[in-house]
């Protein structure tokens, strides 16, 4: 397959990142499944983030169109920028349309959102160390941000359809999110965005749960903020000995 001229890649990027903020003004915006979404309505699920959490999406957007754009102006024919370009193309392309599937198809929505986030991290590992806010920072808060959002819609999914029980999903996804964050946080040390990303998510989720006083996710969630902030720094640490 041919590859797209690198300005055409670099302005594609671009108004993708556009039409993906854009998104949830054309679409009313999304703060979560709805409970009516699913078999088993799920009411203050355990896994799902506070709703203030979502908040978070403002400055994704807005940073992946600075990002974008500095790519346009600044690194058109840059090796490093081009090769994150094709990934992040399909993670932005399947982002534009999930907002209005997730509105009334919460299945089609999680296969998407798992698509945004394959697509996302292979831009992340993909990501040269040289320009950290203006191509790693902006990929990397996005696809920390759905590292968590993929496992928490799997999370409904599970506790949605009875596969498990609201309690026992909610568990499940958050060491499953961990895992992953834990290993792209060895093989990316350092990336403090994506960390980020994470950890934000995972603190919403302790405030869903703290009026329940849902001890089990609160310590796992803590947990798991404590273990992304160790090998963050450790990681941070041994890049700027190198």
């Amino acid at each position: 397959m041919a590859r797209l001229p690198d300005r055409a890649a670099a302005l594609l990027v671009f108004v993708l990142a556009v039409g993906f903020a854009l998104s949830p003004f054309a679409t009313g915006g999304f703060a979560g499944f709805r409970p009516d979404q699913f078999p088993v309505a799920q009411t203050n699920a355990p896994v799902q983030p506070a709703g203030y959490a979502f908040a978070l999406w403002g400055l994704i957007y807005l940073w992946l169109i600075l990002g974008a754009g500095f790519g346009v102006i600044l690194r058109v024919t840059a090796t490093d920028w081009q090769r994150v370009r094709l990934p992040l193309m399909a993670s932005l392309g399947v982002g534009i349309f999930w907002i209005p599937v997730a509105q009334v198809n919460v299945l089609w929505a999680t296969v998407m959102i798992w698509i945004m986030l394959a697509g996302a991290l292979w831009a992340l590992l993909g990501a040269h160390y040289r320009d950290r806010l203006w191509l790693e920072g902006p990929i990397g808060l996005y696809a920390g941000w759905l590292t968590a959002a993929s496992s928490v819609a799997f999370g409904l999914v599970l506790a949605g359809y009875g596969i498990l029980g609201a309690q026992g999903a909610a568990i499940a996804m958050i060491t499953l999110a961990l895992a992953i964050t834990l290993a792209v946080l060895v093989v990316r040390p350092g990336t403090l965005s994506y960390a980020f990303g994470v950890g934000w998510a995972l603190i919403g989720v302790i405030m869903r749960n703290l009026e329940a006083g849902n001890t089990p996710v609160i310590a796992l969630c803590a947990a798991g903020i404590a273990a992304i902030t160790i090998v963050t720094w450790r990681g941070w640490r041994a890049l700027s000995r190198a």
